[in-house]
């Protein structure tokens, strides 16, 4: 409240001693640290509801015999998390989602004592192929956020994921590694996040014949992004749409209404439909 107070008084001297894109960022940067916070608060609380795996919706029989979860055209959506959270990261962009009319969606949790994005790629990838089973689909989508967006793109371009995955979208994830958190390098999957670690240097590599669509969502205040544009996918053999984010954080990216609009047209669209130009702004 005092902040709120003094912040007209004191924004005349500002506009007067700073240039006007500076004060534009400066205020920018505090809407989007004070909406962290506040979505930081609204998930500690929610993080209990998302500990446990999800129950799975009830499958309806069809003509052949065969049973698959009730939904709108389409492959199931697949929300994977990122580190150090579990799936109640998702639950606006769930609703959000089906809202919409996408009714197979799921949210996958991974261990947190994970310390191998390899291994959790593998994992992902049979968690994949039991959803196909389950479903009656050949393929899934998958939204991931941070750390899980780079255990799915790992899946995806590096263990043969690409025929399962139609569309992978990422949401702040350090595709080209992140200099971010140094003290935290301790943990071994934080220093695969890294530059230069094997597994960035995997996702470096030629990926001929992947058919996948990559969407990344990257944000200018993200914080936990060095460089910023290391949310970015740059690889000449993947088709990617880089889309850039404007005035909101890391934690937002999951939450952002205008996020959830832009993951919805590209799970949406045709192939053709995505291939549009870099940098697109959405919020």
């Amino acid at each position: 409240m005092k902040v709120t107070g003094v912040l007209p008084l004191v924004l005349p001297i500002y506009r007067r001693l700073w240039p006007g894109r500076l004060v534009d960022l400066s205020m920018a940067l505090l809407k989007a640290t004070a909406l962290e916070a506040a979505i930081l608060a609204g998930h500690v609380l929610l993080y209990p509801t998302g500990l446990t795996p999800e129950r799975r919706g009830p499958a309806r029989s069809t003509q052949d015999g065969t049973t698959r979860l009730p939904g709108r055209p389409g492959p199931p959506v697949v929300l994977l998390h990122g580190f150090i959270d579990n799936r109640s990261v998702f639950v606006l962009l769930r609703r959000n989602l089906a809202r919409s009319g996408r009714q197979r969606i799921e949210s996958l949790n991974y261990s947190p004592l994970t310390c191998d994005i390899r291994i959790a790629a593998e994992l992902l990838g049979r968690h994949v192929e039991e959803i196909c089973e389950r479903t009656g689909s050949s393929q899934v989508d998958i939204v991931g956020h941070s750390l899980g967006g780079l255990i799915a793109r790992y899946y995806t371009q590096c263990l043969g994921g690409h025929a399962r995955v139609r569309t992978l979208v990422t949401l702040g994830t350090p595709h080209s590694g992140t200099r971010a958190m140094p003290l935290a390098s301790a943990h071994p999957i934080v220093r695969q996040m890294r530059p230069g670690s094997e597994v960035i240097e995997a996702l470096t590599r030629p990926a001929p014949g992947c058919r996948t669509r990559f969407i990344a969502f990257w944000s200018d205040l993200d914080s936990v992004m060095v460089p910023l544009e290391s949310a970015c996918i740059d690889h000449p053999d993947l088709d990617v749409r880089n889309v850039r984010v404007t005035g909101i954080g890391h934690l937002a990216l999951p939450v952002h209404p205008a996020v959830a609009v832009g993951i919805r047209e590209a799970l949406e669209a045709a192939p053709a439909e995505t291939r549009l130009t870099d940098g697109a702004t959405v919020a």
